[in-house]
This record gives C-alpha cells, structure tokens and sequence, in this order.
C-alpha cells in the first residue's frame, strides 16, 4: 500500500480553503523540524511567489524531503510555520506533492490511468465515482505529458522518465498551483530529463509553481529561476548567481565538495547522490 500512502497525501477531500489575495504561495516562518535528537530544519524563512521554479538544493540529509513534506501537510514543524496563500497546508487541494520513486511501489496493481485519476479525489471526494469531465481531465492531463498512449500500462511498465511524466499528469488533473518534485531528475538519462524540463516551461506558462529538489549544481544554475540552498538552515535563497558562490557551497557541503577553476568560471564537484532525509 506504499504507493496510495504517498500518492494520496496531497489528495485533501472537500473543497479546500480559500487563497487570501496578495498572498505569497508559500512562506514559512521560523521554521524548526525535529526528529527526536536530530534537527532537520532549523530556523527556516522564505517567502515564494507565484509562477517560480525553484531548485531546493543541499548534501545529502539536508532537510530538503523534510521541508517539501512539511509544505505538503504531510507532516507538522516541531515549531515555526508554513503558509500557503495565508493559510496553513492541511486543507488545500492546490498542492501536488510528487515523492522520490523509491518510496513508491511500483508492483501495485494500478495503471497510469487510476494514478492520474487520484488526483481528482480532492475535486469529487473519497466516495464519489468519477464523472465525465474527471475522465476528460484525466486524458488531457496524460496528452499534455505524451502518455496518453499508454494509459492502460500497469505503473512498472514504464520508465523512469514516463514514471515521472506520469506523477505531473496527476498534478495536472488535480489543477495544482503548486508542484513539490523530489528528486524527480534522479537515474534519468539525459533525454528524459530534457523532456521533464520542457513540461516545466509549459507548466510556468500556466502560472504553476514548482519547487524541484535536485543535486545537480548545473541544473540548478541554468534551469532555475531561484535557488534554495539548505543545510538544516537556510544558507541562501535568491538568483543563481546570488546563491551559488564558492562561500555558500563551501558552507553547505564542506568537505564533499570540491571547486575546481575552469574556463568559464567555477566547477563544483561533490555531493551528488541519492536518497536524503532517511529519517521519517
């Protein structure tokens, strides 16, 4: 049952809350996250807007997963808080979060159709059969990705690349305004991930946001409107060239990293692998 755990987390039933005008989409506020001894989150406080695409990245045990999953309602902050257009995550239907495909079990007998269907259970309810308009949604949201075609394939069946390209259908159908990625470059080839960024340009022009957490430093720089920088704190968060300096990376990733001059500036070489934030 792994994956409807994780895929229904940001499936809230009803009608949601309302968005208070002039909000920001998110802003958290002295935020602390703990687990026991360990502190995940540590006095965080950002403000996002509409429409950005912001990379969230960080060493490995950073705090990044911790902070999506607080965003999501997933699960509360020791203390501080997090807003969303004024209010707090639990309640709103305008948040997909999308977690790391190891987390997910990919044997369950769904097909990408019923994944993406999940996503309207906050529009009809948990005990309402779909309707006509959900199915069209549904097929749009697939078409939008180029997976309409495969539908009806159990979820194993597919790559890494169509998994991910699957789990934005479902935000599509869900209508979110705000897209929480986890690693969802992570084992894809270079193809796939180009494929995922060309659905993020098509998602900015529909005034989505999306906060993509990723260790890829170049990624980060290029393809990102702003950069989070975590290491339990917020070490930075502004445009790339504010955030990814020698002193903010060096701070972050201490010894895992290594800069190394090249021509045409700095080239970071380090932490760049796999799952963070074990703790639950």
């Amino acid at each position: 049952m792994a994956l409807i755990r994780e895929l229904r987390k940001s499936n809230f039933t009803g009608q949601g809350v309302d968005h208070q005008p002039g909000q920001p989409i998110v802003e958290a506020r002295q935020l602390r996250v703990s687990y026991g001894q360990h502190m995940a989150l540590d006095n965080v406080t950002f403000r996002l807007l509409t429409s950005q695409r912001v990379a969230v990245i960080g060493p490995n045990g950073a705090g990044k997963s911790t902070l999506f999953k607080v965003i999501a309602g997933v699960i509360k902050p020791t203390s501080g808080e997090v807003n969303v257009y004024g209010h707090g995550p639990n309640g709103h239907i305008c948040i997909a979060y999308v977690p790391q495909r190891s987390q997910v079990d990919w044997n369950f007998p769904v097909t990408v159709a019923d994944v993406v269907m999940m996503g309207r259970t906050g529009k009809i309810g948990m005990l309402r059969w779909p309707g006509a308009r959900d199915r069209e949604i549904v097929e749009k949201s697939l078409a939008d990705v180029g997976l309409l075609d495969l539908a009806g394939r159990q979820i194993s069946e597919l790559s890494g690349g169509q998994q991910q390209r699957m789990f934005i259908a479902r935000a599509l159908a869900q209508e979110a305004e705000l897209i929480l990625m986890d690693e969802p470059l992570n084992g894809l080839d270079v193809t796939s991930q180009e494929i995922i960024f060309e659905i993020l340009d098509e998602l900015r022009k529909r005034n989505v946001t999306v906060m993509v957490a990723t260790h890829d430093l170049d990624h980060a720089a290029e393809m990102f409107d702003q950069v989070m920088l975590l290491k339990h704190r917020l070490i930075g968060f502004g445009l790339p060239q504010e955030v990814l300096t020698a002193g903010n990376l060096i701070d972050a990733y201490g010894g895992h990293l290594r800069l190394i001059e090249a021509e045409g500036g700095t080239l970071a070489v380090g932490d760049t692998c796999c799952d963070e934030d074990r703790l639950p």
